[in-house]
């Protein structure tokens, strides 16, 4: 059976699909390197390795909604599970770049998102953890299958950068709120009551409605 190293090489934008689309590129070499590989059909589980960096207090305080207050981190900083992910690879001898796509949200309401909007600056520690199965030619030329197990990984630190390329090129200043039906429907009755044309204005005028103290 080939020995598979599996890299993780790179990330980039996908422009002009259908939702936010982010492209790895991962490195998969065969050893030996003569082996002839018909195909990899691989599993990836992505997690975010939260505990892997440091982070200032701009980056704290933003974070705070998804890991509480920095004094209890040592309790509620952890890794996450972002995102599931399958590639087939074809025929090859030796090694060959894959790319694997990854669906990418801007909705605050997944765990993922409020952790990559919250990180300003750097790299985002990611580890994807692979499974699923190689067919391969044997000694006797028949074709062979085995199992990848989820031994099999690749470390990789996504630049802060992609990810809000990612986002821009998607939703050009402007940010994804989910509300709950009946806040919905108390803000659009006072933006209709108020006469304000845009969903923007009506936020900001119910903000300014507040204390100062709460504004704060």
């Amino acid at each position: 059976m080939p020995e598979l190293v599996l890299t993780i090489e790179g990330a980039e934008v996908v422009q002009y699909a259908a939702a936010p689309l982010l492209a790895f590129k991962l490195r998969i070499a065969s050893n030996p390197s003569d082996q002839i590989i018909h195909t990899v059909a691989l599993r990836a589980q992505i997690q975010i390795e939260a505990t892997r960096r440091k982070y200032d207090a701009n980056e704290q305080a933003r974070l705070a909604d998804l890991f509480g207050e920095p004094d209890r981190w040592g309790q509620t900083l952890r890794s996450m599970l972002w995102a599931h992910a399958s590639v087939v690879v074809p025929r090859f001898t030796g090694s060959t770049v894959a790319v694997i796509s990854v669906p990418c949200t801007f909705d605050f309401n997944v765990a993922a998102t409020k952790y990559f909007h919250g990180v300003t600056s750097g790299d985002l520690p990611l580890c994807f953890q692979f499974s699923g199965t190689v067919f391969y030619q044997g000694e006797d030329e028949t074709l062979q299958v085995a199992p990848i197990s989820w031994d099999k990984e690749a470390k990789f630190r996504l630049p802060v950068k992609v990810w809000k390329d990612l986002m821009h090129a998607y939703y050009p200043n402007s940010t994804w709120l989910a509300l709950h039906k009946d806040a919905f429907e108390k803000l659009c009755q006072f933006k209709v009551r108020e006469g304000i044309p845009t969903w923007e204005e009506a936020l900001e005028r119910a903000l300014n409605a507040l204390p100062e103290t709460v504004r704060s």
